[in-house]
């Protein structure tokens, strides 16, 4: 094994993958992002630009003593709302079964870096379709603290004791996908109803 199972521990509740090849020799799933907020993000910098463009003219033509001067910041703030958005596109999880290595390689970007775990199929001891307890998010205007929730997840326990999160999501769904990846294993999906 090398890499840090921890490290491919998600906070939110769902992530989502989708098959992007399934072949006899391989099979690799990717999820790509925030894919909404980011395009909203975009979308609201795209809309912007009409008023920032000139804007930025203005202040170029003219500096900070003209009337322009005092919208400075909505040049900034297009500027803020791409970054934004080009950070959330290049967020991207990859998970790939090679059947003729023998190896589940992970892979997490995030700009600025990119993590990877590999493990040989010897490290994994099961798929286990099971619960993990997920937190709603922060206690907002007086509303009560942030409350847990199961919400059905799809990991590798390893032997040692340690497990990699594969997915989250509806149940229906990560059953299948337990399905097509424990038999590439030489395994059997096993089921736990207890919160993880």
């Amino acid at each position: 094994m090398e890499g840090n199972p921890a490290d491919f521990e998600a906070i939110g509740n769902r992530i989502g993958f989708r098959i992007v090849e399934d072949s006899s020799a391989r099979l690799r799933l990717l999820w790509q992002g925030p894919r909404f907020p980011a395009f909203l993000c975009l979308g609201i910098a795209l809309l912007l630009l009409s008023v920032s463009v000139p804007i930025a003219q203005a202040i170029y033509l003219n500096g900070f003593a003209s009337r322009a001067a005092s919208l400075w910041y909505f040049p900034l703030m297009n500027l803020a709302l791409i970054a934004i958005a080009f950070y959330l596109l290049a967020q991207q999880r990859r998970i790939v079964i090679d059947d003729a290595a023998r190896i589940v390689t992970l892979t997490k970007r995030r700009f600025p870096k990119t993590v990877a775990l590999t493990l040989s199929y010897g490290d994994i001891e099961n798929v286990r379709l099971g619960m993990d307890q997920v937190y709603s998010g922060f206690a907002v205007a007086g509303s009560s603290a942030a409350q847990s929730f199961p919400v059905p997840s799809l990991r590798l326990s390893l032997k040692g004791g340690a497990s990699v999160l594969l997915d989250r999501g509806g149940a229906r769904r990560l059953k299948e996908l337990g399905e097509k990846i424990a038999p590439r294993l030489g395994l059997s999906l096993e089921k736990d109803a207890a919160p993880q």
